[in-house]
C-alpha cells in the first residue's frame, strides 16, 4: 500500500505587489496554520518517507514548517518545479516517478490543480482544497507507477479552519 498526502500551501501573502508570484511569502495566517496542520499530521504519528514541493516560495516555506513538526529534516525536502501550478499530468509524473520504496510520500503545491488531482485519483467531488488543506490518500498498489485515475481511496480531508 502507498500513502499520498496532498497538501496546498499556507495562506499567501499580497502585500508586496512588485513581487512575482513564484516569489509571494506566507502571510500570517499562513505563518500560524502551517505548523498547525503539521501537528495535526504529527498526532497521526505520521512518518514521511519523502517530501516535495513546488519551488514557489510559499509551497516550500510551508513544506518546511510541517517537515519542523513531523522531525523530517529539511535538507531531505525535494524541489520539484514542474509542482508550481501543476496540471494533473505534471502532477502525476511527480507521483509516478518516486521512488518504490518509498511508503509515505507528501507533496506540497497549489490550486486548482491539487483539487482536480485529489478528484482524479478519488472520484471525489471536493470543490476546493483550502490553503493548508490535507488530503490523504491510500492506494492498494505496489509502484507508484501504478498510480492513476480513480484508484485512490480518499481517507481524510483536513484544513485550518475544520472543527473537531
Amino acid at each position: 500500500m502507498k500513502r499520498l498526502f496532498v497538501v496546498r500551501h499556507a495562506k499567501s501573502s499580497w502585500d508586496f505587489p512588485e513581487l512575482d508570484d513564484h516569489d509571494r511569502p506566507l502571510n500570517k495566517r499562513g505563518l500560524k496554520n502551517a505548523p498547525e496542520m503539521g501537528r495535526r499530521l504529527a498526532r497521526k504519528n505520521l512518518k514521511a518517507d519523502l517530501i516535495v514541493t513546488s519551488t514557489a516560495t510559499r509551497a516550500a516555506h510551508t513544506a518546511k514548517i510541517v517537515a519542523d513538526e513531523l522531525s523530517y529534516s529539511k535538507s531531505k525536502i525535494s524541489e520539484d518545479p514542474q509542482l508550481y501550478h501543476a496540471s494533473i499530468p505534471d502532477i502525476m509524473a511527480c507521483i509516478q516517478s518516486t521512488r518504490n520504496e518509498v511508503m509515505t510520500l507528501i507533496i506540497f503545491g497549489h490550486n486548482p490543480g491539487f483539487t482536480d488531482f485529489v478528484n482524479y485519483l478519488t472520484d471525489s467531488e471536493i470543490y476546493n482544497i483550502p490553503t493548508c488543506g490535507v488530503a490523504e490518500i491510500n492506494f492498494d498498489v505496489a509502484v507508484w507507477g501504478q498510480v492513476g485515475k480513480g484508484l485512490g481511496r480518499l481517507i481524510s480531508m483536513d484544513y485550518p479552519k475544520k472543527a473537531f
